[in-house]
């Protein structure tokens, strides 16, 4: 997958976000030149080749008022881990969910989802919440709460990539 100077100038000029405003691809259509219409369809296209994975919110939890967090890992049946994982993500609380492999014997957990809560006892709640909602399809569990926040950016250009 390659792209050209324009997919260039695009991804430069949001690789530290889109502009908070009400028409952001338009106002980076603005900073270089070009239509929105390019713009968009551009961003459509990279996405479409697996250039852009995706396009999301990173929020800082914290300055949310949200400084309790933690990273709930569940084993569940694997033939109902995409169901619940989707049930689990579109919680409020819940800030991104995602399947992975697990690492036996050591890591059985293959559903993770970030919990948010103003403390930790609105966390441990919150995972109460989970525990119900997985039900008879749930092994094991455990939560590992955030100690720091890590600088979070999207992707980066090096001057080499095409």
């Amino acid at each position: 997958m390659s792209i050209d100077a324009t997919d260039r100038k695009i991804l430069t000029a949001t690789q530290g976000g889109l502009p908070l405003t009400a028409q952001p691809y338009a106002e980076v259509a603005g900073w270089l030149g070009l239509e929105e219409a390019e713009v968009v369809a551009r961003i459509s296209a990279m996405i479409d080749s697996g250039v852009i994975r995706r396009i999301a919110v990173a929020p800082n939890h914290y300055a949310l008022g949200m400084v309790a967090n933690g990273m709930s890992v569940w084993d569940v049946e694997d033939a109902r881990s995409e169901e619940l994982g989707a049930q689990i993500g579109a919680l409020d609380f819940v800030s991104h969910c995602y399947l992975r492999p697990r690492a036996l014997p050591d890591w059985p957990y293959n559903l993770f989802a970030m919990l948010h809560g103003s403390t930790r006892d609105e966390v441990e709640a919150h995972r109460d919440e989970v525990k119900t909602l997985l039900g008879d399809a749930l092994r094991s569990c455990d939560i590992l709460y955030s100690t720091r926040i890590l600088k979070k950016t999207g992707m980066r250009l090096s001057k080499g990539s095409t």
